[in-house]
């Protein structure tokens, strides 16, 4: 306008037509008046943001809720409302507000689709405010920014009939998963200090020794799941990788083992971790927040994890979510077990069904599968063959029933006779 305001008048001065310049006045003022009334306007508004769900699995979808209030006096103009997005979760979304009213909230709702794992920030809003005629636009943003965490797919696993460890306070015996309830009614030397009236007296005369019942605990199951995250062990790209399969099944059988009742140790090939022990109803947000942001790592091998993992002491239920593993890994992971006291699962990722071009050297790469498979086999592991498009729920079903090695006597009824509370006798 203004450009056609200053033509108007020049050609209002060569053909002297009063007319025409009354026009291009207008068309010069408008303008102005437009950037005066914008500048002079003092709009006071307030901005807040609902996601719901802040934390998401990948795959579906929050909704967005953006509440703007005038506090002014004044009724506002013409609003452009833009909130700031990463691309990844779509495009931004704009709204246009004809006049929003003094003390007046206006609820403004979008969804977000989350696709790919990650933690990402929303925001901040984008308010553009526009004069009566709509020739002027004044940007103004607030400081509003939430986190919105997208998580790896988790999957409901059935139920199933597992063997493993049981123990308390450090100690352990085999025990069926399925038992529940018994207390470890052992007893242990006296140390300086315990109460007199935990001194086990028919022990002590037949020892001859003080010695006192240890303190009741319940038997508390464990597990370890150890994620091979190792680039150079996966194929594919983005969400239909073989890397976010692995991390979902990870994710999956993580939670499903604590929902009952494990205490759990998800453990990275860099050997990071995150453990259940002392985080309560707090385990399952801190582990999908850990694997929100797992990227591939760039370790050559698998020794870093195997040995983090090993700190459980080999007991318990091994479960292993694993790529592409050379004889020395695959030689290393399979020492991981204890025979006589863990159960130990493989998930192995048949890697190369997930690449998005042809692999060279896919029969020798087949041959070192193989052998590592065997390997496994070979110390005990129960190896399950993930190929592309494999359900995990599937997977999961055909564990049930998997058998822990126990010692000769575990069933015996004097083994099991030994494992009841005993009188206490009282001198």
């Amino acid at each position: 306008m203004l450009a056609a305001g200053l033509t108007a008048a020049l050609a209002a001065l060569i053909l002297r037509e009063q007319d025409l310049l009354r026009i291009a006045a207008l068309l010069i003022a408008l303008p102005l008046i437009a950037v005066g009334f914008a500048i002079r306007t003092r709009f006071r508004l307030t901005c807040s943001r609902r996601l719901d769900p802040a934390r998401l699995a990948a795959g579906s979808r929050s909704r967005a809720v953006l509440r703007i209030e005038n506090v002014s006096r004044l009724p506002t103009g013409l609003l452009l409302i833009e909130d700031t997005i990463p691309y990844l979760l779509g495009g931004r979304p704009r709204v246009v507000l004809d006049r929003l009213a003094p003390r007046h909230p206006v609820d403004v709702g979008y969804h977000i689709s989350g696709e790919i794992r990650g933690r990402y920030q929303v925001g901040p809003v984008t308010v553009r405010l526009m004069d009566p005629f709509g020739l002027c636009e004044l940007p103004r943003a607030f400081t509003t920014i939430d986190t919105l965490v997208v998580t790896p797919q988790v999957v409901t696993l059935p139920e199933t009939t597992l063997t493993g460890e049981w123990g308390g306070a450090g100690h352990s015996t085999n025990r069926s998963v399925s038992t529940h309830g018994d207390d470890d009614v052992a007893t242990r030397e006296y140390r300086h200090g315990d109460d007199l009236r935990r001194i086990h007296w028919r022990t002590t005369a037949r020892r001859g020794e003080l010695t006192v019942r240890r303190e009741e605990q319940p038997w508390q199951s464990r597990a370890a799941v150890l994620l091979d995250a190792r680039a150079i062990a996966h194929r594919g790209d983005g969400p239909t990788s073989s890397l976010e399969w692995a991390i979902s099944a990870a994710a999956s059988v993580s939670l499903h083992l604590a929902q009952r009742g494990f205490e759990i140790r998800m453990v990275t090939d860099s050997g990071s971790e995150v453990s259940s022990a002392g985080m309560g109803g707090g385990f399952d947000g801190a582990l999908l927040d850990v694997l929100a942001v797992l990227t591939p790592s760039t370790a050559r091998s698998l020794h870093t994890g195997v040995d983090a993992a090993r700190r459980q002491g080999g007991e318990g239920l091994m479960i292993a979510v694993v790529g592409n593993l050379s004889a020395d890994d695959a030689e290393r992971l399979a020492r991981l077990r204890d025979g006589e006291r863990s159960t130990g699962i493989v998930f192995m990722l048949d890697v190369d069904g997930w690449a998005n071009h042809e692999v060279p050297s896919r029969g020798e790469a087949a041959a070192v599968r193989s052998r590592a498979i065997a390997m496994l086999v070979g110390a005990g592991w129960k190896v399950l063959d993930v190929k592309r498009g494999a359900s995990l729920t599937d997977l999961w079903a055909g564990v049930t029933g998997i058998p822990v090695d126990l010692p000769d006597d575990a069933g015996s009824p004097d083994t099991q006779r030994a494992r009841q509370p005993e009188p206490l006798d009282v001198a």
